[in-house]
Parts: C-alpha cells; structure tokens; sequence
C-alpha cells in the first residue's frame, strides 16, 4: 500500500520546508498539531493537539529517518494512543520530498510500508489531499482553507 501526491508551490524549498516544520506552520496546515521533535535522525517526534485527549493530544508519533532542511523530512509514524489501541503495532512511513522546478517547488509526498491492514490508511487517502492543499495554499498566501469544521 502507498500514498503518493505530488504539487507544486509557488515558493521556495526552504519556505515549504518552514510550513512542514515550523509551529506556526504545522498548526495552520496539519489540523491544530504543532510537531514536536529536534528534528535529527533517530529522534522522536510527534505531533501533539486538540484531539480525543483534549488540548495535548498526541496525533501520531514515531522516529526520525532523515530531516534534511529544505529537502527532505521521513519518519516512521504509529497513530496516537487515544486512537488505536494497539497503536504501537501499527506504522507507515512518511516522506517530503522537495525539489526546485523553475521558480517553485515540486513537493511530493510518499506515505508507505504501512502495516498490513493498517485501520488509519483510508483516513490518510482522504486526508493528505486536504493537508498538502494547506500547504500550498498556506506557504504561497499566509492563509488557509476552511474546510467547514
């Protein structure tokens, strides 16, 4: 099973590089979440909101395989406790990849080595396309989509 989406973004790589990881950015575009983490290979992440578990809700959590500013960010990802009970069980991997087409970013984003059966992975089909429009939409003009919620 693997997700893959590709945009382009009228913006630089290190300017889509701050909306994937900074606060301000996570939050606008990742449903309320900030991403907690050193952001070094090996360390752990997660990125922690308002969810099932009140304000510090742990969305997914997991481990840094490379974060290389401004071109890369992967990890290995397990739904949050509150989610999944065996959330420990389950896990996919994500990938960024950023790469300078012209005057924009192609940004292009790989969700796989899911767990077989993994219950969260018609949820992420449906949802990437709402977060990646949020990206683009957020690191091109400051603001972001309504979505109604």
């Amino acid at each position: 099973m693997e997700l893959k989406y590709e945009f382009y973004i009228n913006a630089t790589p290190e300017q889509v590089w701050q909306t994937i990881v900074s606060p301000e950015g996570t939050r606008s575009t990742f449903f309320g979440t900030v991403l907690n983490s050193t952001l070094e290979s090996g360390a752990s992440f997660e990125y922690i909101g308002p969810g099932n578990d009140g304000a510090d809700t742990v969305h997914v959590y997991g481990t840094i395989l490379q974060a290389d500013p401004g071109k890369v960010l992967s990890y290995l990802e397990h739904p949050g406790p509150s989610y999944r009970e065996n959330h420990a069980e389950l896990e996919s991997r994500v990938t960024f990849a950023l790469e300078t087409v012209g005057t924009c970013t192609k940004l292009t984003l790989l969700n796989d080595q899911w767990t077989l059966d993994h219950p969260s992975f018609a949820n992420a089909k449906e949802h990437w396309w709402m977060m990646l429009s949020n990206i683009k939409t957020y690191t091109e003009t400051g603001k972001t989509l309504d979505f109604g919620w």
